[in-house]
């Protein structure tokens, strides 16, 4: 390939610079909207008026500012996109975006199983892969793009992973993320709620067939879920308060929100919890391998050949995963839940005798309604979408809204998505030379905007990728976290200058040296063969490839700076730094006209263009 060359060069490029969450400190320039710097000119035509030549008119700038948010906003965004938010504005898009339908995963989920399943009876499934084809042709096709943020972002704060025997139950994963679709704008309790008793959660952290105690038998409820719902999804390690900090007892400690006690009680609350249901029986019409309650009473099978006598019908405690309906909420069996009060070291009593269920909705409620749960929802959610390191003004402005929607409603996403989002910290100018500004684009994030910013096709006009290499390479890809603690801990600190400075970045804990270039061969692969691969056809000339189109780009590809300009506000939000735009500019004049054909030469300057914005730190590192 005429190209390869480049990759080498612009591999030690991205290795020596993207190190740095802050990357350049931006001296050359102040983004557009900047008003703080006075300047002057020799001429007084409007376009060379002195202010303009920092706050961005003539720049594109609402265009730029527009492409900042909805990256913000969305896991991707393409020059319509961009054009629609400078339209609307941002918080009428917002309340356009309430409006759409979602893109639920389950019925797509089935709706592709169905078509691989009826082409070949013999197809195993459906699985991991299936959630993942159904995932990628939701994001791509559908437009509820923020809703679809929120339920990634919300996905790795309530976390079950594939990376277990999930990944055997694609109806279960997609189901179980469906709860993150249905309800991104709803309110968290129900999430909290749907979460607790969703098979997935409940296989994954173990509390389904959870036993109540029986100390003859040294049976003790499992703790697993007691634990997380508190640590992870709900009130933390410790005492906030409403702007993220801890709280700190008269010896300056900060002060446990639960103890080990209170990890008992609540494991007490979490038995008794079993499938709602039951699979149809998978003998079904096979008849001539029923299989009896008895092999000494062949001739009662005998009778009903089109019945497997031994399948229930109905659900019962102690049924595992492979047998449920794994899309069907559990149920309670109140002969094998904790009777008895619960008493959490705060002195709240939990106890609804004879009605497990609303026990465990009296705990939600508990965990729901704690003074934690505000600020520990909202500086996660921060984080996903706009900053690492957000001030305590800006996580107690969005606490204050999960607290109160302002009609006395707590936990509306509405009113929390809409304060992350509309807040001078996300939207505002003045903070890119803040050095504590900004976030390391997680890999894939930035490969699903990779997607979803320009054109694409392929022969059969959907999107089933499997995802396989993408989470090879970057060791991440949706629902395929390591464990229930995500890809990263919110607190992570990479060794080095972010340590140093107090600040964390989370997604650092997914950069090394075999992921980073990981991600570039990634990008590379993407652009020089195919952005997307499915496993239903044959390697490499599968019809299911889907492929970038950039022709409308290759019309300015003859002058490399409109090409850089257009490519840096789709892809760096007018963030370009000068030191960056240089290497590019140079970088793409030495691909010239000189090849057999002139349509060759626009083909891979339009790639090696992105390419280069997509490794570089501008892009990695936004602000």
């Amino acid at each position: 390939m005429k190209t390869i060359q480049y990759k080498y060069i612009l591999l030690i490029l991205f290795v020596t610079c993207i190190n740095y969450l802050i990357a350049q400190p931006n001296r050359n320039y102040f983004g557009a909207g900047a008003s703080w710097v006075k300047v002057t000119s020799s001429s007084s035509e409007q376009n060379a008026l002195p202010e303009n030549t920092v706050n961005g008119t003539g720049l594109n700038a609402e265009m730029m500012e527009a492409s900042r948010f909805l990256g913000q906003a969305t896991l991707g965004a393409n020059s319509q996109d961009i054009k629609d938010v400078m339209e609307m504005g941002y918080e009428a898009w917002i309340e356009d975006q309430f409006e759409r339908q979602p893109s639920l995963m389950l019925p797509k989920m089935q709706e592709i199983w169905n078509e691989i399943y009826t082409a070949d009876p013999e197809a195993y499934g459906p699985y991991g892969l299936h959630f993942n084809y159904a995932w990628w042709e939701n994001n791509m096709k559908g437009n509820d793009q923020l809703r679809q943020k929120m339920a990634y972002a919300l996905s790795q704060i309530l976390v079950v992973s594939v990376n277990s025997e999930l990944i055997g139950f694609g109806e279960a994963v997609s189901s179980y993320y469906d709860i993150f679709v249905r309800n991104a704008f709803g309110n968290y309790r129900d999430i909290l709620m749907e979460v607790t008793t969703h098979p997935a959660m409940g296989y994954y952290l173990s509390h389904l067939n959870n036993y109540k105690t029986d100390t003859l038998a040294n049976i003790r409820p499992d703790e697993n879920y007691a634990r997380e719902v508190m640590q992870l999804f709900t009130i933390g390690l410790y005492e906030l308060n409403q702007d993220g900090t801890r709280k700190l007892d008269a010896s300056g400690a900060p002060i446990p929100t639960y103890t080990n006690k209170d990890i008992k009680e609540m494991a007490k609350i979490m038995t008794g919890l079993h499938g709602g249901a039951v699979l149809p029986c998978p003998d079904d019409p096979y008849p001539a391998e029923c299989i009896c309650w008895s092999d000494d009473n062949p001739s009662y099978c005998d009778t009903i050949p089109n019945t497997c006598c031994w399948w229930p019908t109905e659900p019962d405690f102690g049924y595992d995963i492979y047998l449920i309906d794994r899309t069907v909420p559990m149920a309670m069996s109140e002969e094998n839940h904790e009777p008895g009060p619960k008493i959490m070291h705060d002195g709240t009593v939990i106890e609804i005798p004879g009605d497990g269920m609303a026990e465990i909705e009296a705990a939600i409620d508990y965990l729901f309604n704690h003074p934690n749960t505000g600020p520990f929802v909202a500086y996660r959610l921060i984080q996903r979408f706009v900053k690492s390191n957000p001030s305590p003004a800006y996580v107690s402005r969005v606490a204050a809204a999960f607290n109160n929607n302002g009609q006395n409603v707590r936990g509306d996403m509405k009113a929390v998505i809409k304060a992350i989002l509309l807040d001078e910290e996300a939207i505002g100018t003045n903070y890119y030379e803040d050095p504590a500004a900004g976030k390391l684009r997680e890999p894939f994030v930035r490969y699903a905007h990779l997607c979803k910013a320009f054109p694409t096709y392929s022969d059969k006009n959907r999107y089933w990728f499997n995802g396989f290499s993408l989470s090879a390479a970057t060791k991440q890809h949706v629902l395929e976290s390591p464990s229930v603690f995500n890809f990263y801990l919110p607190d992570y600190q990479p060794v080095g200058e972010i340590t140093a400075l107090g600040l964390v970045a989370p997604e650092f804990k997914l950069h090394n040296t075999a992921t980073s270039v990981g991600y570039i061969n990634s990008i590379y692969d993407g652009l020089g063969w195919a952005l997307m691969y499915s496993w239903e056809g044959t390697y490499p000339d599968d019809p299911d490839n889907v492929y970038l189109d950039a022709t409308y780009l290759e019309n300015i590809a003859d002058d490399s700076e409109t090409l850089i300009n257009e490519l840096d506000i789709l892809l760096t939000h007018g963030q370009l730094s000068d030191e960056t735009r240089n290497v590019m500019r140079e970088t793409l004049n030495q691909l010239y006209f000189n090849w057999d054909e002139e349509e060759e030469y626009r083909y891979w300057r339009v790639r090696l263009a992105i390419y280069l914005f997509m490794i570089s730190p501008d892009y990695s590192c936004v602000k």
